[in-house]
C-alpha cells in the first residue's frame, strides 16, 4: 500500500501526474485543483495517496493534503459517487467550500462539478450532513451554518444571511461572514449589527 510519494514531476496531464520516485514514475490521478498547484516538471513534489485494488488494474490517487484524501474517501460512501465523480468535486470546492455547501445544504454549489447531477448533488448534502463537521478543515462554525441551512437559524441571523446574498455576494461567503461577525457581536445581537459587522469581514 503507497500512502505518500516524493519525488520529482516528469509528466502533467488532464486529469494525472507522473512522479519520478529515484527512477520508478508513479501515475496518480489528481483533482485538477491539485495538479493546477503540483508546480512544473522537473521540480520536487509530494503527494498524499489513496490505492485501489482492483481485479484487473491498481490506481493512485494523489491529494495535497491529508483532508483532500479523507473527502475523497467520505464522498464514495454516497450512492452513486465513484472515485471520478469525488475527484470531480474536490475540482470545484476545496475541503471548506465542500464543508461549508454540506452544511448550508447547497446542492447548487455540488451540482457545479462535472458529473455531477441534481439528485446526486442532493444525495451529496443529505448523506454527509451529519459527517461533515469531522471533515469541516477551515469551516467557521460548522453548527450554525447546519442551522441556516435547515431553516431553525435565529431570526437576525437568517436575516442578516439573506440581506448579504442579496448584495451579490454567495450563501456560503455571508453564512461565514455572519459567523464570524456573532463572535464578536454575541448571540444577541440584531440583524442590522450582523450586517454591519459582516460587511466588514467581507471587505478584508
Amino acid at each position: 500500500m503507497i500512502g505518500k510519494l516524493k519525488g520529482t514531476i516528469d509528466e502533467i496531464g488532464d486529469d494525472y501526474v507522473l512522479v519520478d520516485v529515484h527512477g520508478v514514475c508513479y501515475v496518480a490521478y489528481c483533482s485538477s485543483r491539485t495538479l493546477s498547484k503540483l508546480g512544473s516538471v522537473g521540480e520536487a513534489c509530494v503527494l498524499f495517496i489513496e490505492t485501489y485494488v482492483r481485479e484487473d488494474q491498481l490506481k493512485l490517487f494523489g491529494f495535497q493534503t491529508q483532508l483532500e484524501r479523507e473527502w475523497f474517501n467520505l464522498l464514495q460512501s454516497v450512492q452513486g459517487v465513484g472515485a471520478k465523480v469525488a475527484l470531480a468535486v474536490l475540482s470545484t470546492l476545496t475541503p471548506s467550500e465542500l464543508a461549508n455547501a454540506i452544511a448550508l445544504q447547497d446542492k447548487t454549489a455540488v451540482s457545479r462539478a462535472q458529473g455531477v447531477g441534481p439528485k446526486v448533488a442532493i444525495r451529496i448534502v443529505t448523506e454527509l450532513k451529519n459527517k461533515a463537521p469531522a471533515f469541516a478543515g477551515e469551516a467557521i462554525n460548522i453548527g450554525l451554518k447546519q442551522e441556516i441551512g435547515e431553516g431553525v437559524a435565529p431570526a437576525p441571523v437568517a436575516d442578516a444571511v439573506s440581506a448579504l446574498t442579496n448584495l451579490g455576494y454567495s450563501r456560503d461567503q455571508a453564512a461565514n461572514a455572519v459567523a464570524a461577525a456573532m463572535k464578536t457581536a454575541g448571540e444577541d445581537a440584531d440583524s442590522a449589527k450582523l450586517i454591519r459587522l459582516g460587511l466588514r469581514e467581507l471587505s478584508r
